[in-house]
């Protein structure tokens, strides 16, 4: 782990910023000493564009580059389209980091995705192994653009001695997150259909999938601790997971929503529907020694914490 601190005293530009994960990282960089955070809304410049993306940098003129802005859902989402992941995905890395290399950025922050490890990736999951095999069916061409950021930077690197980074989170939960049921991840779709189902007086909710496979989950705020740590402290081609370490099945994480939530209704599993990859567990050594992370929230004080910020803010 280095003790330098490559963002004090620089302008960081973080894509993606008034997302979900955005703020919660804009506000752990702010502890490294930038000489400021900038963000800019999703509707002022499409990253898809050269020209929308040079003239994001003209006008914010940062130093360093953190990367969050994507594309993402949950597994109908990815099923429905894939060409879009993969195009916007793809399209969107691929320019920043070329326009960010050709004005000499002191640092360019991937933050990718787990969906990029193999679909049978043994558990844990070592960041060796990710080119192990063909990403799960569902979410590959999501994961296969993200991943290919990753090769981006570390060839940038390589000839021209870019700065680049790669970190791989897994999925994120919080408040403040996506609860669209037509978008959302496991956690908010599960917690807006249980809260439904409660409200409504439902004696049974249905879910996806058989209950078997399992998910490794951290809360957004550590999720921005980890990436504003790296983004300081971290400079290597290597990717780095972020996670929790916890590694939890569908069905016991839907029997928990529901115990928080106070329904006690049937869950109708339903086989026909996808899993998705049969298991998801982080080994989150590499963060560790690199450059410090290790996630610090309880996986039910988060959950406790997530479904709270729904029921208040759902109106």
């Amino acid at each position: 782990m280095t003790t330098d601190n490559a963002i004090a005293g620089k302008r960081v530009l973080v894509t993606g910023g008034t997302g979900f994960l955005g703020p919660h990282v804009r506000a752990a960089l702010e502890r490294f000493a930038p000489a400021a955070v900038i963000a800019h809304r999703k509707a002022e410049y499409d990253l898809t564009e050269q020209a929308q993306t040079r003239k994001l940098l003209d006008d914010t003129r940062p130093d360093v580059v953190v990367h969050l802005a994507a594309v993402v859902g949950g597994i109908g989402a990815n099923r429905e389209r894939p060409g879009e992941f993969f195009y916007q995905n793809m399209v969107m890395g691929l320019l920043l980091m070329e326009e960010a290399r050709r004005r000499g950025m002191s640092k360019f922050v991937t933050v990718g995705t787990i969906c990029s490890y193999p679909k049978f990736t043994p558990v844990p999951f070592r960041e060796d192994d990710l080119w192990a095999g063909y990403p799960e069916e569902t979410n590959a061409p999501y994961g296969i653009a993200k991943k290919a950021l990753l090769v981006q930077g570390q060839a940038y690197r390589q000839q021209y001695g870019f700065r680049a980074i790669t970190l791989l989170p897994v999925n994120l939960y919080g408040p403040g997150d996506n609860f669209d049921p037509k978008s959302s991840h496991v956690i908010p779709a599960l917690v807006k259909k249980v809260i439904d189902a409660r409200d409504a007086g439902q004696g049974h909710i249905d879910v996806w999938g058989t209950g078997s496979a399992s998910r490794e989950f951290l809360f957004v705020r550590d999720a921005a601790e980890g990436i504003a740590l790296a983004a300081a402290h971290y400079d290597h081609p290597d990717p780095v997971n972020l996670g929790s370490g916890m590694e939890i099945t569908v069905r016991a994480l839907t029997e928990l929503i529901c115990e928080l939530c106070g329904f006690t209704g049937e869950l109708r599993w339903d086989p026909t529907k996808p899993d998705g990859q049969p298991r998801r567990c982080l080994d989150v050594t590499r963060a560790k020694e690199r450059f410090g992370f290790a996630a610090q929230t309880p996986f039910r004080d988060g959950l406790a914490e997530t479904i709270g910020w729904y029921e208040a803010n759902r109106s």
